[in-house]
């Protein structure tokens, strides 16, 4: 069954205004962390916008290969022009294009139709699975004497490198025998162009593209003004029985030719639908399975790591690892391990789960996973307090759905040595207590949770001392071990880490619960002493986690407060509207959102948590259950369509904020719905036997 998402195209006419085509995002990846992306409208506002990013070994990351095409139709004479114009030197507007008729997603990939008094003309776009390769086909519907001309605007740069242009000198422009390539002074490889159809030609007619605006990066106070070249502009006339097929690829010419746009697109296309066949009943229609599509687009084989898909290969295995979200950010441990269920498991991808797992094992180092690995590196940076302990919910719930013993014989001890270190101490002063068994960290200028915004030197949450979500993850860390060392014969081994366990619960229960508050402190023993009374949702994971270190008869309480003044329709607040420090909006200048990040702000991934915990303390209300995830379904069509964003505004209309695509967004709303509809299943079950 085919799955379609058609967002509604208003257009809004006046000064400083825009449409929803160029507030609208679309996305399609190719498994290696390259991507192709850019407004329903077609002009870019985004430094990140482009036909192709391909992702390249390191020391070269993702890079900006084919940034623009200017698409007209030239039509018995008449040209028309497909793509949005820039107006923003005359009149600080933007101009869309009046043949763009609808938008659509197919299967999750983008399908654009444009119409003129004399043609219908449909557009599709998609990228070769594991390959550099971008494919623009466009089919003729409705017209006579068509002929179609494509001129790309090529600026080569790293991901996030300056617009000021290409040098134009350093590029050199040639026809091959399957196209044509675009070289230049590095040992980059070439881009290749190749324009398929019938009466296809190229005139060569070097242009520059000065002062383009990125409209989006002027607002967030980036680089915004840059500037293309252009080699040329291909031609090729459309019937309605021939279509014409745009390939821009980083690829061999032998690996771009060995398929026809035919076959390139059949072999997507069967994929996709091999994805919603592998998912779980409850994950092949409707929402949930546009969720197991745009799960897709964060599970990627790491192109850049060449030593440890060797290391790995040469045992039988795979490396894989999480995009934490587009278009910017890279694999992080933390977004991987929170997303982990949401995205393989939730999705039946368990031998990539199971490759996730072994290859983080493989960077642990000095009792830590990375947070994350910088863009055209091949080395993790460690600063991080709770994705390790994410690590070990992701290996239980792993566990628990494929009985893996000889992946849990495999990272067991590994898993030992983490825990060893942190009862001891390792960086970032991260360790235990031993006055009371819980779980303190921080250093002067690093952000080690969650909460992790940066402007120079100003830490806007340090939340130094003992956190509540990380102990909270500590003791469920503490807990599964215990039951897998039981799983292995370890009876003694995991009796002690029962006792530890133990004294966590005692100690989580007798200081971070305040009776005068109704809720627990978010950080305790803060550095120069006291304790943070903010209300954030952190508490939430002591509640939602499978070993819930808060007492049960204080869930409803914190439930309520919780629902009360952080709850929204797409996730939770970062914190109550009534704190002094709490910002509604995330805009402005990176100074001015960080300061906003996790002051309030609504990030998307809290709702899973939140669902648990609220379907453990009201068992069976799952009328609740669905009003908590009732919203994400508008959030996909008025963003990142398809996909759900990373953050949004703290109150309404809640705009969405971010990156247009998250994995821990997109992961947990996908785990909740699975989980809700099984849930259900079960509950009607049992009330029939009864």
């Amino acid at each position: 069954m085919d799955i379609f998402r058609a967002p509604r195209l208003e257009r809004r006419i006046g000064v400083d205004q825009t449409s929803a085509e160029l507030d609208s995002e679309w996305i399609v990846t190719n498994g290696l962390g390259g991507y192709a992306s850019g407004t329903i409208a077609g002009l870019n506002t985004r430094r990140f916008h482009g036909w192709l990013i391909a992702a390249l070994p390191a020391p070269y990351g993702r890079v900006m290969m084919l940034n623009q095409i200017e698409e007209s139709l030239c039509v018995g004479g008449r040209l028309y022009q497909l793509t949005a114009e820039d107006l923003s030197q005359a009149t600080h507007t933007d101009t869309v294009s009046p043949f763009l008729k609808s938008f659509r997603l197919e299967n999750g990939l983008p399908v654009f139709r444009y119409e003129g008094d004399d043609f219908t003309l449909e557009k599709r776009l998609w990228m070769v699975h594991q390959q550099n390769t971008t494919y623009v086909t466009y089919r003729l519907i409705k017209g006579q004497n068509v002929r179609l001309e494509l001129r790309p605007g090529i600026d080569v740069r790293p991901h996030e490198g300056s617009l000021s242009g290409p040098a134009h000198e350093d590029y050199r422009f040639s026809a091959v025998f399957h196209g044509y390539e675009l070289s230049f002074s590095s040992d980059l490889p070439p881009l290749r162009l190749a324009c398929i159809g019938d009466g296809t030609s190229f005139r060569l007619a070097l242009e520059s593209l000065t002062q383009l605006r990125y409209r989006i990066e002027q607002s967030r106070g980036y680089d915004w003004q840059g500037n293309l070249w252009s080699p040329g502009c291909f031609s090729v006339d459309l019937t309605q029985s021939n279509s014409a097929t745009l390939v821009a690829s980083s690829e061999p010419w032998d690996h771009i030719i060995a398929l026809s746009p035919e076959a390139a697109f059949a072999a997507e296309a069967e994929r996709r639908r091999r994805l919603l066949r592998a998912a779980p009943q409850e994950a092949r229609a409707g929402l949930t399975a546009e969720l197991v599509l745009a799960a897709d687009q964060f599970l990627i084989s790491p192109v850049g790591r060449t030593a440890d898909s060797v290391q790995a290969r040469s045992i039988g295995d795979e490396v894989r690892t999480v995009i934490a979200g587009y278009h910017w950010f890279t694999d992080w441990g933390r977004d991987t391990m929170i997303s982990f269920e949401g995205l393989t498991l939730s999705t039946g991808r368990t031998r990539e789960a199971e490759y996730i797992l072994r290859s983080f094992a493989k960077y642990v180092h000095h009792g830590l996973i990375p947070n994350m690995f910088p863009e055209g590196k091949t080395s993790g940076l460690y600063h991080t307090a709770d994705a390790t302990l994410w690590f070990f919910h992701a290996l239980d719930r792993y566990l628990q759905l494929t009985g893996d013993s000889e992946t849990l014989e495999v990272l067991l001890p590994r898993m030992l040595d983490i825990l060893e270190a942190h009862q001891k101490g390792t960086d970032f002063g991260i360790h235990v207590d031993p006055a009371d068994g819980l779980l303190t960290q921080g250093l002067q200028g690093y952000q080690l949770t969650w909460m992790d915004a940066k402007v120079d030197d100003w830490v806007v949450t340090p939340r130094r001392g003992k956190a509540v979500e990380i102990n909270a993850l500590w003791y469920n860390a503490l807990c599964v071990t215990a039951n897998w060392l039981e799983t292995v014969g370890a009876a003694e081994q995991a009796q002690q880490m029962s006792t530890l366990a133990a004294r966590v619960y005692s100690s989580f229960n007798q200081r971070f619960w305040s009776q005068e508050l109704g809720y627990c402190y978010d950080v305790l023993d803060e550095p120069g002493g006291g304790s943070s009374a903010c209300l954030r949702p952190n508490q939430v994971l002591a509640i939602s986690l499978p070993h819930a270190v808060l007492a049960e008869d204080k869930w409803k309480a914190v439930l309520n407060v919780v629902r009360e003044n952080l709850l929204t329709p797409y996730g939770l607040r970062t914190l109550a509207p009534n704190d002094k420090d709490y910002e509604p909006r995330y805009d402005g200048d990176l100074r001015a959102r960080d300061a906003a990040y996790h002051q309030g702000t609504v990030w998307a991934w809290l709702i899973g948590p939140y669902f648990d915990a609220w379907l453990r303390a009201y068992p069976g209300d799952f009328e609740t259950a669905h009003a908590i995830l009732a919203g994400f379904d508008h959030s996909m069509s008025i963003a990142g369509i398809g996909t759900i964003s990373e953050i949004f505004d703290a109150e309404a209309p809640f705009t969405p904020r971010g990156c247009i695509a998250q994995a821990w967004s997109v992961a947990e709303v996908l785990r909740c719905l699975v989980k809700l509809q099984i849930e259900e299943k079960t509950a009607h079950v049992e009330s029939l036997v009864k």
